[in-house]
């Protein structure tokens, strides 16, 4: 009996021991990797302006090595006639995953590619004069944006295509680039300012040609603060030539 009590002690200490150096060799592989040195971060940000409504939206960066992070992203759009009959019960809603390269400093190139729900793209009805509603799956959403900034430059591109998955309308679904680029200068730690250029153009429109929704140039001026609170107001004109006045955009952050 004793024998096999000490047995029975031989194997767990044997066990034990080995958990303990299967744990040592994967803290020592953690602490070796680079990644540990860059924490995640998720972004928070409510925008608004006149042509999209009030839109939050969410981004999260999760370090994979030193040179890439998983990406996700989501975007909570609130106008009520991205839903249907203009009574919020279908509004449209987005979500993404992807990843954020880093090839060098201060540059983070964001492949990404999302799906959109709701009806703006696939036209919400199963067919002309019945109920309509909205559709899971609505359309899917690749893009590329690129950051950069140093101690005194700042600069972003932003260019989504937006494509229907279903076609829920006779008279047919919906397609359209999203695009817009522009770079400031940064006057201190907490200033910055530079022009700011969007686009949004239909490319398939139900039964019809594509054509400009609109074109905006203007600036921009932006305060942050050290701990990631930001904020930005964005203003100019529509050069479209059916534009419909002057453009202005409110965005309000924070970094975690």
């Amino acid at each position: 009996m004793e024998t096999d009590t000490r047995r029975i002690f031989v194997m767990i200490n044997a066990l034990m021991n080995r958990k303990i150096a299967l744990c040592a060799l994967a803290v020592g592989m953690f602490s070796a990797n680079p990644v540990a040195a860059r924490d995640a971060s998720y972004t928070v940000t409510m925008n608004q302006d006149n042509f999209f409504g009030f839109n939050p939206s969410f981004n999260g960066l999760m370090p994979v090595n030193e040179k890439v992070d998983f990406s996700f992203y989501g975007t909570f759009w609130t106008r009520p006639s991205f839903g249907l009959g203009g009574t919020g019960g279908n509004l449209w809603t987005e979500f993404g995953v992807g990843a954020a390269f880093r090839p060098s400093d201060g540059l983070i190139i964001k492949p990404q590619i999302g799906l959109t729900n709701g009806s703006l793209l696939s036209g919400g009805a199963r067919g002309v004069g019945t109920a309509r509603g909205g559709a899971f799956g609505d359309g899917i959403v690749p893009s590329l944006t690129v950051n950069y900034s140093d101690d005194k430059i700042e600069a972003e591109y932003y260019g989504g295509y937006y494509a229907a998955l279903r076609n829920r309308n006779l008279a047919g679904a919906n397609d359209f680039l999203h695009t817009w680029v522009n770079i400031g200068y940064k006057a201190s730690s907490v200033v910055s300012f530079g022009p700011h250029y969007e686009l949004l153009s239909n490319t398939r429109v139900a039964r019809g040609r594509g054509s400009k929704t609109y074109e905006w140039l203007g600036a921009y001026v932006q305060f942050t603060l050290p701990k990631g609170f930001f904020a930005r107001l964005t203003a100019g004109a529509d050069l479209d030539k059916d534009n419909t006045g002057d453009f202005y955009k409110m965005s309000v952050g924070m970094t975690f």
